[in-house]
């Protein structure tokens, strides 16, 4: 399969804690998950949205979800010690850009501290062998560059949301020169990742574009885009997922090789600029359909942000088995089949088996008129 395979032995059994598991991405990792045969634990304040993908799928039937906050140190750490996971995917975060200007304290806490309790709490458990931070392709220092950003790049950030993502990522690499290097008796292996912006059905976020989109399309009406002009990464939430996987097998086998940063983007052509990620997304939902220019004062972002993923390709053998159109396709499909009363896990366990390869349960069967191929 282009771009790599996940070893679904590898993963049969294997205890997982997820930390965020009730947000959009943190939803699609549990199913995926679930899909390869893991026991997964999953650690998250609340439901984030409504409605929410957690709930639609009914996550909390087959796996094990604990409610609680990264800020809280002594609840986090009698968790972990509770569940004794072998791998840490650590995703829980304050993760808008907006909302970090309204509520910065916040955001430095769940963000900053949050990823400090983490790695403490994994520190005193014995047993984690691996543990991935899931921080974001806004950590580094961007002046708008056109190169991709490479993983040796300075982190930065200009907003509440991105410098707490830097930080993150200087405080993963602290925790690990200090006690989960080669040099020291600990045997966990840590490393951080960035994706891109991901896409794909079931994400209710507010101030997301697709999200945005989505929900105006739904009840027709035109909707607000504020900057249209901005450059980002696009790729469907399974793509880094896959790489998160990937580099957790690796970092088992062999932790000293790849504890360290990786980058989890698209394709160098699916950097796109808003304008038209919402004009393609118009065609495809098709009807009255529409998007308008966003009046009113915008807060401060980069314009542009590529991520360059040659080392994830060199070294892991991952690269992006989807292209930006296909990732289009399947977010507008799944948001259709939702609006038309299909059910939400059907028609993300029947994407995420397209996704892998694999054959699709007789349970989990769906009209599949009209959804697009990987590639």
């Amino acid at each position: 399969m282009e771009g790599g395979r996940l070893w679904q032995p590898f993963w049969r059994g294997k205890r997982v804690l997820v930390t965020g598991h009730t947000g959009f991405k943190g939803a699609w990792l549990c199913l995926l998950l679930k899909e390869l045969g893991a026991e997964v634990v999953g650690f998250a304040r609340d439901i984030p949205t409504q409605p929410a993908l957690f709930e639609l799928a009914h996550l909390d039937d087959d796996l094990h979800s604990i409610r609680g906050d990264v800020r809280n140190y002594e609840h986090l750490r009698t968790m972990v010690r509770d569940a004794q996971p072998e791998i840490v995917i650590h995703m829980a975060a304050q993760s808008l850009v907006r909302r970090s200007y309204q509520e910065p304290l916040e955001t430095y806490a769940t963000n900053v501290m949050g990823t400090a309790h983490v790695l403490e709490a994994v520190r005193q458990t014995s047993g984690v062998r691996v543990a991935i931070v899931v921080t974001s392709d806004k950590c580094y220092e961007n002046h708008d560059a056109i190169h991709g950003f490479v993983e040796a790049d300075p982190m930065g950030g200009s907003d509440p949301y991105s410098s707490s993502k830097g930080c993150a990522e200087l405080i993963t690499a602290a925790y690990r020169a200090s006690f989960f290097s080669s040099a020291t008796p600990a045997e966990t292996a840590i490393a951080t990742v960035r994706s891109g912006n991901v896409i794909g059905g079931g994400d209710w976020a507010e101030d997301r574009l697709v999200p945005d989109l989505m929900r105006a399309f739904a009840a027709d009406q035109p909707a607000a885009i504020r900057n249209p002009l901005f450059v980002r990464p696009w790729q469907h939430v399974l793509e880094p997922l896959k790489g998160y996987l990937m580099l957790a097998e690796k970092l088992w086998d062999a932790p000293g090789d790849f504890s360290e940063a990786w980058n989890f983007g698209p394709r160098d052509e699916d950097a796109q600029p808003v304008s038209v990620i919402a004009d393609r997304l118009v065609e495809l939902w098709e009807g009255d359909a529409s998007w308008k220019l966003a009046v009113g004062e915008q807060p401060c972002e980069a314009h542009s942000l590529k991520l360059n993923c040659e080392k994830a390709r060199e070294e892991l053998g991952w690269w992006p088995r989807t292209t930006l159109d296909t990732a289009l396709q399947w977010t507008v499909q799944w948001y259709q089949a939702f609006q038309n009363g299909l059910d939400a896990r059907a028609v993300t366990q029947q994407q995420i088996c397209q996704f892998l390869g694999t054959k699709i349960p007789l349970n989990t069967q769906v009209p599949t008129a009209g959804f697009a191929k990987a590639g």
